[in-house]
């Protein structure tokens, strides 16, 4: 039974690291599995088998999310752009409270603590710019994308791994959202692998420093996060929808809402 309820998180968190704006971390906290997660890849050699375990169901999990609704997003992101955007934001916004249920069950704060989630806001607004040198570079053939990609891929891995920074969401700052779906739907290897290589080797490196973070400064670290998923909503509004978008994006904003609600709220946080 276990292991079918971790395939399912793994699913749930695979749809989620698809969706611009939406951290499959936050939604591994939604879950209950991210501080599992975060210590097993820490600590992996500790208990080699417990853990590979469940990295492995977790992982096949998230693969088989990404494979089965990467071509749906794609399709859904041309054909509806507006409808898929609020029902990010919805889903964002239903995210909310449960990371800050997360900062306030850590201790007494202070002043100091809202002071990183101005930070974490500024960063991603910082980082809205989307290069077509680098959709350039990242498509292109030869030593340099490979490096490029693995490269990208560590980037990306820091934000798969620390929740409230969306690995789409990364994507679309370096300009590579469309591309990478594109590539994932038509198994394009020579992207895929220099770029997996780097997700790989950014998850390794980067947990333990996260899961120290997250145990010394927790509620710092959780207001940073706040702030992230804060600046995430500028970048994912489209701006008002016209005519029978309008009605729609309404109702998938209350519905994406209402359903991430409920989950963090009592459904899948065991």
């Amino acid at each position: 039974m276990e292991i079918v309820r971790n395939l399912i998180k793994g699913v749930v968190t695979g749809i989620a690291t698809l969706v611009p704006g939406v951290s499959g971390g936050t939604m591994a906290i939604i879950l209950g599995i991210y501080d599992r997660l975060i210590h097993s890849v820490s600590s992996i050699f500790e208990d080699f088998k417990k853990n590979f375990l469940f990295l492995f169901q977790v992982g096949l999990g998230g693969i088989l999310g990404i494979l089965l609704f990467s071509r749906l997003m794609e399709n859904a992101m041309n054909t509806i752009p507006y409808v898929m955007q609020f029902l990010f934001i919805g889903i964002i916004i239903g995210g909310l409270p449960v990371l800050y249920k997360k900062s306030v069950s850590v201790g007494k704060g202070n002043i100091a603590d809202y002071i990183f989630l101005i930070i974490g806001f500024a960063i991603v607004l910082l980082m809205s710019s989307e290069p077509q040198a680098i959709v350039n570079l990242a498509t292109a053939r030869g030593l340099l994308s490979f490096v490029f990609l693995v490269f990208a891929g560590v980037i990306i891995a820091i934000a798969l791994v620390l929740p409230g920074i969306s690995a789409s969401f990364m994507l679309l700052v370096l300009g590579m959202y469309s591309i990478t779906l594109n590539a994932i739907n038509t198994l394009d290897i020579p992207f895929l692998i220099p770029l997996g290589i780097g997700l790989a080797a950014g998850t390794f490196g980067t947990a333990k420093a996260i899961e120290k973070l997250l145990q010394k400064y927790p509620r710092k670290t959780y207001m940073l996060i706040i702030g992230f998923v804060l600046g995430s909503l500028v970048e994912v509004f489209p701006g008002i929808p016209q005519g029978w978008q309008l009605p729609a994006s309404v109702a998938v904003f209350i519905l994406g809402f209402a359903v991430i609600f409920w989950l963090g709220k009592k459904g899948l946080t065991d």
